[in-house]
């Protein structure tokens, strides 16, 4: 058995020696500000619930039986029950254990956090022996790796683990390819390349969601790389990444929101700040509320998962009872539910402040943790929206997760006086500009599908009526009982991408209006990608520049093959009389708007996973179309 993950633990270097040795220790305590009086009141935080972010997926944690102990009973329902004193988690993440024979450890508590309406995800550290091979990394002459004849078996060994947890009643939301690649002295290590292959050629095998790479730190060259290659991309469902000394800076991923469209973002394991503290230290507690507000605004990940739920430095004590840790992710977890959106709204209104809004079911949830040793006064205002009240809940030194009386709300507008050190939570019963409104919208019409490519659909449908007004729609994607964000739009149409080649999908739309009503799900539609590419290679084409009567150009050809792409031949056309007058990267011939573009000496060879970069002068007429058609060697590729 591998040594447990455990700062506690003293088998294998611990993540603090290892963040010491690269420089990024997380903070130990939260630092005090400097004690004032009550601050001025602040501008108003405006809160504008038609300005939506990303669909959250659920809070949650680890229960690893094995190395930590199951959870009992009692504490399966304080953890994912929503009653008072109990945490209100929705996610739940399980073990893959490499030998079958004790899979079954997984199911008691996965299946009590489905009867409570959570989902459950599963991570592995090591394939079964059979399939790793060592070798020599670094220092270490026992590092393992997966065998590379040993891919197939490996995407079979994780299908079985979850058909045997579907045939136990818990049907995974999602599946992980390896616990932390990057981090893997006592387990598995994977380069991003060996990633990508697994992806791109393995994990279309796999019956549920995939998610990678679950790097230690969210290191982005560990994720880039599948960002970048469509047939990895196009078997990626969930991006999941770990935070053990991220700094905040590095929580934004520009090219996750380029190049992930229709997949999910997660953070999918941490503990703040630090595993040696007790989880009761308070204000040091106080940390995890600015880490999940970073969390959701910052990087704007749709999950958030701690390691051990139980845990003496965990969201719940060794005797089962909340910690104040976990207190301060109850102030999420218990009130920004599954399928809830963020919103818009100032975030850092004042210093040490810090405030991120959700909506769903005819609510908006508003955190807003507060650093500061003094307590300050803060307005709220609901931009198109009446209250009808507000509730809010508060933990601090001498209070967990204490229900409050008011604030009193008047024209959509309240101000709160949030105490020293704390995180309140409020909870606004909202309603349309012109008075309470309850009426949801109308049910949409059933969708229509048009545009079908094989990783993109139009949908279509006939538009909601409201007493008052549609302000939206949301598409989700629907399997079984399971409703999957699919995209949103404030018209009667979306293109929905990210979709895998010759795959059916089920769609349905929700009709939202301003007052935050959504209306029935609409009948679904189920339309099947094409077959997709059939030479093994995505073109990225763009404009750089242009002016009158020209423009630059530039194509980039990726390998998404499994061979390399020798003396290639690259064909498309032009519909608007654009002709090439100058190219580097590429020789071009042009007959009409027909082009063929011949390799250079030094790129004749295109590897596996790697790409050429081709740059061109053109002329142009009035418009200027891009080509809709790439054709290499004869098989046609992805539009990228």
């Amino acid at each position: 058995m591998a040594p447990r993950h455990d700062d506690s633990m003293t088998s294998f270097p611990s993540r603090r020696a290892v963040l010491t040795a690269i420089g990024a220790v997380p903070v130990l305590a939260v630092a005090m500000p400097s004690p004032s009086a009550t601050a001025a009141a602040a501008a108003a935080v405006v809160v504008d619930p038609s300005v939506r972010r990303q669909t959250i997926r659920g809070f949650g944690g680890m229960n690893h039986p094995a190395w930590a102990g199951d959870l009992t009973a009692a504490q399966r329902d304080t953890a994912f029950g929503n009653g008072t004193g109990q945490l209100g988690f929705s996610i739940l993440r399980i073990h893959v254990d490499e030998n079958r024979a004790n899979w079954s450890a997984e199911v008691a508590t996965a299946q009590r956090a489905i009867a409570h309406g959570a989902i459950v995800f599963a991570s592995p550290w090591n394939p079964p022996a059979g399939m790793v091979e060592t070798f020599t990394r670094g220092s270490q002459t026992n590092a393992k790796r997966l065998r590379r004849d040993s891919y197939a078996a490996y995407a079979q060994h994780l299908n079985d683990f979850t058909q045997f947890m579907k045939n136990n009643g818990v049907d995974l939301y999602a599946i992980s390819i390896q616990n932390e690649p990057d981090y893997a002295h006592d387990w598995t290590w994977w380069t991003a390349g060996e990633i990508v292959t697994f992806l791109r050629n393995n994990a279309g095998s796999i019956s549920t969601r995939i998610i990678a790479p679950e790097s230690f730190q969210y290191v982005k060259s560990m994720s880039d790389p599948l960002l970048n290659d469509a047939g990895a991309l196009a078997n990626l469902d969930i991006l999941g990444a770990h935070l053990y000394g991220t700094p905040f800076s590095n929580f934004p991923y520009p090219l996750f929101k380029q190049k992930g469209q229709g997949k999910e973002l997660w953070m999918t394991e941490v503990y703040y700040p630090n595993s040696t503290d007790s989880a009761d230290l308070w204000p040091a507690a106080l940390g995890v509320g600015e880490h999940m507000h970073r969390a959701m605004v910052d990087a704007e990940f749709q999950a958030y998962v701690w390691w051990y739920i139980r845990r003496s430095y965990g969201p719940m004590r060794e005797d089962g009872k909340i910690s104040k840790r976990g207190a301060v992710m109850a102030h999420f977890s218990k009130f920004v539910r599954p399928g809830y959106v963020r919103i818009d709204a100032a975030s850092n209104p004042q210093t040490n402040v810090y405030v991120s809004a959700y909506t769903g079911n005819s609510t908006v949830v508003i955190v807003v943790v507060n650093k500061n040793s003094a307590a300050v006064s803060q307005q709220f205002v609901l931009a198109n929206t009446a209250s009808a009240a507000v509730s809010s809940w508060v933990t601090d030194a001498s209070r967990t997760l204490t229900p409050l009386s008011g604030p009193g709300v008047s024209n959509g507008s309240f101000t709160a006086t949030v105490p020293a050190q704390s995180v309140t939570t409020f909870v606004v019963t909202v309603g349309s500009s012109n008075g309470t409104d309850t009426q949801a919208p109308g049910t949409p019409g059933l969708p229509t599908a048009a545009g079908v490519t094989s990783t993109s659909v139009t949908l279509s449908w006939t538009a909601s009526t409201d007493n008052v007004g549609v302000i939206g729609y949301d598409v989700v994607r629907v399997s079984g009982g399971t409703e999957t964000p699919a995209g949103s739009s404030a018209t009667a149409q979306a293109t929905v991408t990210g979709l895998t080649a010759g795959t059916a999908y089920t769609f349905a739309v929700y009709a939202r209006d301003a007052a935050g009503n959504r209306s029935a799900r609409s009948s679904t539609v189920t339309v099947t990608t094409t077959a997709g590419p059939t030479g093994g290679c995505g073109v990225g084409y763009q404009v750089v520049g242009s002016w009158s009567g020209g423009f630059q150009g530039e194509l980039v050809i990726h390998n998404t093959g499994s061979a390399a792409l020798n003396d290639w031949t690259l064909s498309f056309s032009f519909t608007a009389g654009q002709t090439i007058t100058q190219m580097w990267g590429g020789t071009p011939t042009q007959k009409g708007g027909a082009v063929n573009v011949v390799p250079v000496d030094y790129n004749r060879s295109i590897p596996v996973g790697g790409s050429v970069t081709i740059g061109f002068i053109a002329g142009q007429g009035s418009t200027n179309p891009a080509p809709t058609t790439f054709v290499l060697n004869g098989g046609t590729c992805a539009n990228e």
